[in-house]
């Protein structure tokens, strides 16, 4: 094989490794289950994967080496395990959705320690940078993937030919849906990293003006997109442009540089609302789901007032617990016992209590005790990846207050964008540094 040939080989190599680090980014962020493989999510499948490789890395340096990061991670999972567990002993339940939490935990970490060192093998090296990448093209993807399926059958067929079940409620709700995207979970995803685009933005010391368009059109597609698969996008889209916003109201924030970088964002904005607002006017596809997505703007123009249907629901949710035993070591019952699986009796729900406000599904499972032990281990998780990456701890602040600000509506966490960088290695800093360009 001549030299020119093996350069080409290696010149291929470089732009399929992009493609195969989407796929399985995308895998463990969205994880869903192929009709030929049901009761096994790709989230699984990518944890054993972990699982293995961690295992050949231990044999290869002859060591076994615990980070101390990880195994306090265990511990405070743990806690929540065993506050689920003795709510439902003690309650004589069979409802181990949080007494197992300290399972998905390990899931969680074996992939997510599968998908960072496949970015290290395929890149070299891996940063937090290189992961909020990934993150970034793979919910630009399921936009994109999400508005084909709406739009075009045989992209429907083809993707409802592999994706098993409901795709995760989204065609039960006869709701936009991706490959594993759907509803709330969605929403809370799209949320993060819509306020890690312009973290990135604004603190990177050194950026192309292609790249800093690049970024601003993700952020449209995710913000606009994104809400029309779930209006929860709007918690990450709210915070996210106060972040922007506090850029250019406080002195101490502002530079040269920051300015003309949120410019570039205007000018995103002004070329795309007259395409938004001609699909708007001339597709009907467009029109339903913009409607949808920013129902209350619409509802406040033509009625005079902001309201939602997702709102009104909420608001019937709102169930007090009526004992002290109940608020302090929950019923054990996350998920109603008399459910019907058909959607079609007398008890149509699967949220115990006819309520899925997050805050209080967790106080009926295991009480203010569980929930309290919750909360903490999502601020252990934010200190410790503030600590490996200490430049980034305004980004895992602002993920930590979504994971709060969600739980409002739904129970949904998002400890998976914290496993990530739980797995990214100290010391893996590159040039983004908060508050330093000039």
């Amino acid at each position: 094989m001549s030299f020119g040939s093996s350069n080409n080989i290696m010149k291929l190599l470089s732009y399929i490794k992009y493609p195969i680090l989407l796929i399985i980014t995308s895998f463990f962020f969205f994880p869903f289950e192929f009709v030929f493989l049901q009761g096994i999510n790709t989230k699984m499948v990518l944890a054993a994967m972990g699982l293995v490789w961690c295992i050949v890395q231990i044999a290869m340096e002859r060591k076994a080496s615990i980070d101390k990061d990880f195994f306090i991670s265990v511990i405070f999972a743990s806690l929540v395990s065993i506050a689920g567990f003795v709510s439902v002993v003690y309650n004589s339940t069979t409802d181990l959705t949080y007494a197992s939490y300290i399972v998905s935990f390990f899931v969680w970490m074996g992939g997510a320690f599968f998908v960072v060192s496949s970015i290290a093998l395929l890149h070299g090296r891996v940063t937090p940078l290189y992961v909020i990448n990934y993150l970034i093209a793979t919910c630009v993807a399921q936009c994109i993937i999400a508005l084909l399926i709406d739009g075009i059958p045989s992209v429907k067929g083809f993707v409802d030919s592999f994706l098993a079940g409901t795709g995760f409620m989204g065609k039960m709700e006869n709701r936009l849906y991706g490959i594993g995207c759907a509803l709330d979970v969605a929403g809370q995803k799209f949320s993060c990293v819509l306020v890690a685009i312009p973290f990135v933005v604004l603190n990177r010391k050194q950026v192309s003006k292609l790249q800093v368009m690049a970024y601003w059109t993700s952020y449209m597609i995710v913000a606009v997109a994104g809400n029309m698969i779930a209006r929860t996008t709007t918690v990450g889209l709210v915070l996210s442009l106060l972040y922007i916003c506090s850029f250019c109201v406080l002195p101490c924030f502002r530079s040269m540089q920051r300015n003309k970088r949120i410019l570039q964002l205007l000018s995103i904005i002004v070329i795309a609302l007259p395409i938004i607002l001609y699909s708007f006017n001339h597709n009907i596809n467009t029109n339903k789901n913009l409607r949808f997505a920013f129902e209350g703007f619409f509802s406040l123009v033509e009625t005079g007032k902001w309201e939602t249907h997702s709102n009104n629901r909420l608001a019937e949710m709102l169930i007090i617990p009526d004992n002290v035993k109940t608020w302090v070591i929950g019923d054990g019952y996350f998920n109603n016992p008399n459910a019907d699986p058909n959607f079609i009796g007398d008890n149509p729900t699967e949220y115990y209590k006819g309520t899925d406000i997050g805050y209080l599904r967790f106080i009926f499972y295991f009480g203010i005790v569980g929930l309290l032990l919750f909360a903490l281990f999502f601020y252990v998780a934010f200190s410790l990846c503030s600590r490996r990456h200490p430049n980034y701890a305004i980004l895992f602040l602002m993920l930590l207050t979504i994971n709060y600000v969600v739980w409002v509506k739904v129970s949904s966490d998002i400890f998976l964008i914290f496993a990530l960088f739980l797995c990214v290695p100290y010391g893996s800093e590159e040039d983004v540094e908060h508050n330093v360009i000039e």
